[in-house]
């Protein structure tokens, strides 16, 4: 994966007051960790996290919690540590931040049939453990597809009816606080193999060769790796060799044979179709369309 010094590729946050108190930012990262951000976060304010592409992770009080394409996180804001890690190092999303106090009171104020507050809506989502989250299902995708894709001339009006849409959706959708955490014991685990397999891309690793290097079960490894980065084991390792391999196409003069050699292929037809179903173009259609790569 492309290290954090790729200083022009790293995280951006855009973010717009949408209503007094009520805040929309889009959130993009290429990188495994963002720097803490500085605010202050009060227990009246929650946070609505929304994944479009990649994964996060999030400190919630003593929970690691992830969310992936299409997931919805509610989080009082006090509970949150706002260092994220993106462990696929491919972030994009939108966080809606809301202060109950300076926000409006009613939202009917706005619109006569929308009876919902945002103090209800907290109440309701972070009361039992200071967090809630939603697997990706067709009403959140709704909502949002629509705020990845407002056209600037009427992102403002655009923006105040998708959030009061969302508000009103929030207070109609069910609670069940079955909440799934990664053991800080399991998130140790898969960023150690993970490490280890960043740190060995020209070998050919087995799920039996990390269970040996780290004294765990196959088993326990396993679901590790799916736990922190939503992917097998061998998914995991395919993804990471492609990441890194098309950063070399991308800001490198090695040839494609040489790049497939660093992470284990020994066959160039085997790495460009590996490459291709990860990246979506072969290695040299990458690296026509993206080269960067300039001589000192």
């Amino acid at each position: 994966m492309r290290a954090m010094s790729e200083n022009s590729r790293n995280y951006s946050k855009d973010e717009h007051e949408v209503f007094p108190g009520i805040t929309i930012a889009y959130c993009n990262s290429h990188v495994p960790q963002a720097s803490p951000e500085e605010m202050d976060s009060p227990v009246n304010v929650f946070e609505i996290f929304h994944c479009r592409e990649g994964r996060m992770e999030c400190r919630v009080s003593e929970d690691y919690t992830y969310i992936s394409q299409g997931d919805l996180m509610i989080a009082n804001a006090q509970h949150i540590n706002h260092q994220f890690s993106f462990p696929l190092s491919h972030y994009h999303g939108i966080v809606i931040r809301i202060n109950i106090e300076s926000a409006p009171k009613c939202l009917s104020c706005f619109l006569q049939d929308v009876n919902v507050s945002p103090k209800m809506i907290a109440d309701k989502f972070c009361r039992k453990k200071g967090y809630y989250i939603t697997r990706s299902n067709s009403f959140v995708e709704h909502i949002f597809h629509e705020l990845y894709h407002v056209p600037e001339e009427i992102r403002c009006g655009y923006t105040k009816i998708k959030i009061l849409e969302l508000m009103l959706f929030l207070s109609a959708l069910p609670v069940n606080h079955e909440l799934s955490s990664v053991s800080p014991a399991q998130v140790s685990l898969a960023k150690a193999v993970a490490k280890y397999l960043s740190e060995n891309m020209n070998e050919k690793i087995t799920l039996d060769m990390a269970s040996k290097k780290f004294h765990s079960s196959a088993t326990n490894i396993k679901n590790a790796i799916k736990a922190v980065y939503g992917v097998s084991f061998y998914a995991f390792i395919k993804a990471n060799k492609m990441e890194s391999a098309a950063y070399m196409l991308e800001y490198t003069d090695k040839s494609v044979i040489e790049i497939a050699n660093e992470h284990g292929y020994d066959n160039g037809s085997k790495f460009a179709s590996a490459f291709q179903s990860v990246k979506g173009l072969t290695p040299s259609e990458y690296r026509n369309i993206n080269y960067k790569f300039k001589e000192d």
